[in-house]
């Protein structure tokens, strides 16, 4: 048996050492700016998908980090090009913990603010984005202020804050309708007390007369009657305040004007250094 067993295992050795192909031969390095290159000719022709596969493979295979951090980047934009919008924000992260001090970090930053700013849907849907985008612009104003981006962000900001409160007007128009005016009152006043600069102050403020009005607090309806007709006395809603306590007055035709739509980012491809 043991005789057996040394002949076999013989056999075993001479069939491996006659075997060329088990013997290890290490492959040629891959060439990470040709990969970069065909990651940059696939992002040309808006093959996002492809592009981000590229640029993450040039990553793995750069041995300067600041190339390495250009094809982390470059992969990013690309999976936002294609609305990959977690995809993206997941290596944007991984961008800022494995490249702290790498030149694009504060265009890494907007990305971020602009990718959260443009999940946000319109007041009926979810807050989570609205509030994702809030807390990112306001991270990158407060250190980033000077920046070439700030501006932009400023300007998203303020429509952030209309939106939020477009939020908190909805919820409060539901429960009016359903007459929870406790809670309804409460969103009314988050609007005037947080919500003041934006465009949804003056009906905030309209419904709080109203339904103080209607539960019989005259004088808190007066109140708001008072700061309504200061700040907006022209307004469509200080005409409707006014009706509440003027029943004989009659409300004058509105116009209808059209509103403009903020039209999404323009990407910003050479913001990114690719040389």
């Amino acid at each position: 048996m043991a005789r057996f067993l040394l002949i076999s295992l013989i056999t075993l050795l001479i069939f491996s050492c006659n075997k060329k192909e088990s013997i290890y031969e290490p492959s040629a390095r891959v060439d990470p700016y040709k990969i970069y290159e065909e990651g940059l000719v696939a992002f040309t022709n808006n093959d996002y998908f492809i592009a981000s596969k590229k640029f993450s493979e040039a990553e793995l295979n750069f041995i300067n980090p600041e190339l390495a951090a250009k094809s982390s980047l470059m992969a990013s934009y690309s999976l936002y090009g294609i609305n990959f919008y977690n995809e993206a924000i997941e290596n944007l992260d991984r961008f800022l913990k494995t490249y702290p001090v790498d030149q694009n970090i504060i265009y890494a930053h907007y990305l971020i603010a602009i990718i959260y700013y443009e999940q946000i849907n319109d007041e009926k849907k979810d807050l989570l984005p609205l509030i994702q985008a809030e807390e990112k612009i306001n991270f990158f104003l407060k250190k980033y202020p000077d920046s070439e981006y700030a501006i932009d962000l400023k300007f998203k900001k303020d429509l952030t804050q209309n939106q939020l409160a477009a939020k908190e007007l909805y919820v409060a128009k539901y429960y009016i309708s359903v007459q929870k005016w406790i809670p309804a009152l409460n969103r009314l006043k988050n609007i005037i007390e947080k919500f003041d600069k934006t465009i949804f102050v003056e009906e905030a403020l309209h419904r709080l007369v109203e339904i103080n009005y209607f539960l019989g607090l005259e004088e808190e309806a007066k109140r708001y009657a008072t700061i309504l007709g200061y700040n907006y006395n022209s307004s469509e809603w200080f005409s409707q305040s006014y009706k509440i306590f003027n029943k004989d007055y009659k409300l004058p035709k509105s116009k209808k004007t059209k509103i403009k739509k903020d039209s999404v980012l323009k990407k910003i491809l050479n913001k990114i250094k690719l040389n």
